[in-house]
C-alpha cells in the first residue's frame, strides 16, 4: 500500500481542562441526558467532583455507571453494554484508565448499534469484525486519569476474552472519542506503581509504533474503508512516536521517583501523544504477547497501588514492558537503524549525549547489536523503576509457554505488523527468553 493516514480524536490540555466538560456537552454537543462511566476507585476522586460539578453548573441530568472492571473481560463489557442499553443518553463521558473508556467505546457502539452475536464485532479470528455500522454514535468525551494507555485518542477497545483465555478487542476508526480532555491534574494523585506501569505502556506504545512494519510493506486493501487502523511505521506516526519516547524517557523516571507534578503533565501529554502515534502505526509483539500473559495470569498481584482490585491481575504496563528485552533483542534486525534510535534516546535520558555514544561504542556499534542496545536500555530503566523482570515473576514457567503461544497467535491486528514475521516457533523462542529476562 503506498497510502497512509492520520485518525485522530479532537484533544484538549491544560490543568481544569474537566470543568469545561458540561459547557462542551451542553453547547457544543446539545446533550441533556449525561451518562458518565467511571470504576469505584476513580468515583471517589476529587475528578470526579470536579466533573460532577461541572455537569450540575450546565444542568445536565447526569446517570454513573461505576461498575467497570479494571482489565476488563466480555462479561464485564457484556453487563456494561446490557446498563447502556436501558438508559435514554444523549452523550457519554468515560472518566478512568484505559479500562473505563475502553468499556464506554464498547458499551455506546452495542447500545446503539446491537448485534446479532457479541463477537460479530470483535477482530478476527476471535470474532468476525464486522465492520461498525453506518451512522453516527452518541459523543463520547474521554477524560484519562493515568498517563498511559493514550485511549482517548483511538478506536480501540480491549478486553479479556474469557474462552480463548487471551486478549482481543474492537478496532475502528469510529470508536474514536469525540473529544479528549487531557487535564494534568486528573493524575496528581496517582500512586507511584500505577504511575510506572502506565508510563511503561507509553513507553512501548512509542517504540513498538516507530519500529513497526514500514506502512508502504502492507499489502493495499481492496477499498479504503478496508485500510486497517494499524497501519504499520508511517511519517506522521513517527513524529508522534518520538515526540513521546524522548518525554517518556526523561520524565517518567522523576514523575515516579518524585511525583513533580510537571513531569506528570508531562507523562499525560506523552501518552496522547503516543496514542496518535500508535493509534495509526499500531504496535506489535511486545502488546501481542502481553495479551495472554495478563489473560492467562492465575495469582499475581502487585505489591502496592492496585489494593482495590479483587482478582489476579498484571497491569497493563508490566505485561506489555516485561517482554520487551526479548522482543526488540529479536526485532532489531529487520530495522537497526530504528532500534538504535530508540535506544539512544533511552541512553542519553540516563547518561547524557556524550555518555550514551560511548555506550553504543562499548556494545559494539554496529548494526547488529541495535537490538540488544535497546533491549539493555530498556532492561536499565526497569531496574531503575523496581519493576519485575521476566514473566517467571508473574508465575509462570516452561510449561506454561504453549498456552502463551496459542493465547498470542490469534493477535493478527498487531503481531501482522512486526517488522520480522513470527510463527510459533519464533513465539516459543520469544516466550523463553522473556522467562528470566
Amino acid at each position: 500500500d503506498q497510502m497512509y493516514e492520520l485518525g485522530a480524536s479532537n484533544l484538549r490540555f491544560g490543568p481544569g481542562a474537566t470543568a469545561e466538560v458540561g459547557y462542551d456537552l451542553r453547547e457544543v454537543f446539545g446533550a441533556k441526558r449525561i451518562v458518565v462511566f467511571t470504576d469505584s476507585k476513580v468515583a471517589n476522586l476529587s475528578s470526579m467532583q470536579v466533573l460532577l460539578e461541572s455537569l450540575s453548573l450546565n444542568k445536565l441530568e447526569v446517570t454513573v455507571y461505576d461498575a467497570v472492571r479494571v482489565e476488563p473481560n466480555d462479561a464485564s463489557f457484556k453487563h456494561a453494554i446490557d446498563w447502556l442499553s436501558c438508559q435514554h443518553y444523549d452523550a457519554i463521558v468515560a472518566l478512568g484508565g484505559g479500562s473505563v473508556m475502553d468499556t464506554a467505546k464498547a458499551a455506546n457502539l452495542y447500545a446503539q448499534f446491537p448485534p446479532n452475536d457479541f463477537y460479530d464485532y470483535v477482530n478476527p479470528p476471535v470474532g468476525k469484525g464486522i465492520p461498525v455500522p453506518s451512522g453516527s454514535l452518541p459523543p463520547l468525551i474521554a477524560v484519562p486519569t493515568t498517563a498511559g494507555t493514550g485511549s482517548e485518542t483511538t478506536g480501540v477497545a480491549i478486553f479479556d476474552d474469557s474462552s480463548t483465555k487471551s486478549k482481543t478487542g474492537i478496532a475502528n476508526r469510529r470508536l474514536k472519542p469525540t473529544l479528549g480532555i487531557v487535564d494534568p491534574n486528573n493524575t496528581i494523585t496517582l500512586p507511584p506503581e500505577v504511575a510506572t506501569y502506565s508510563g511503561l505502556d507509553v513507553l512501548c506504545h512509542a517504540i513498538e509504533s516507530y519500529t513497526a512494519m514500514p506502512f508502504d510493506q502492507r499489502p493495499k486493501p481492496a477499498t479504503p474503508a478496508q485500510r486497517p487502523a494499524y497501519q504499520g511505521s508511517n511519517p506522521i506516526s513517527d513524529v508522534w512516536s518520538l515526540f513521546a519516547l524522548n518525554t517518556a524517557a526523561l520524565c517518567l523516571p522523576r514523575a515516579v521517583r518524585d511525583g513533580n507534578e510537571e513531569d506528570r503533565a508531562q507523562m499525560l501529554l506523552a501518552s496522547s501523544a503516543a496514542g496518535l502515534g500508535f493509534g495509526n502505526a499500531g504496535v506489535h509483539l511486545c502488546h501481542g504477547m502481553s495479551y495472554p500473559i495478563a489473560s492467562q495470569v492465575e495469582s499475581y498481584r502487585p505489591s502496592a497501588g492496585y489494593d482495590n482490585i479483587d482478582h489476579a491481575i498484571v497491569p497493563h504496563g508490566l505485561s506489555v514492558i516485561i517482554t520487551a528485552p526479548s522482543v526488540f533483542s529479536f526485532t532489531g534486525k529487520a530495522n537497526p537503524e530504528r532500534h538504535a534510535k530508540c535506544a539512544k534516546i533511552l541512553a542519553e535520558a540516563r547518561l547524557g549525549q556524550r555518555k550514551s555514544s560511548a555506550e553504543y561504542s562499548k556494545k559494539g556499534g554496529n548494526d547488529d547489536d541495535a537490538g540488544l542496545w535497546l533491549a539493555d536500555e530498556i532492561r536499565e530503566l526497569m531496574h531503575i523503576l523496581d519493576v519485575p523482570i521476566g514473566i517467571r515473576c508473574l508465575g509462570y514457567s516452561e510449561k506454561d509457554i504453549p498456552n502463551l503461544v496459542e493465547g498470542t497467535l490469534p493477535q493478527h491486528r498487531v503481531t501482522k505488523i512486526s517488522p520480522r514475521p513470527v510463527g510459533s516457533e519464533e513465539l516459543h523462542s520469544l516466550f523463553t527468553n522473556a522467562l528470566d529476562d
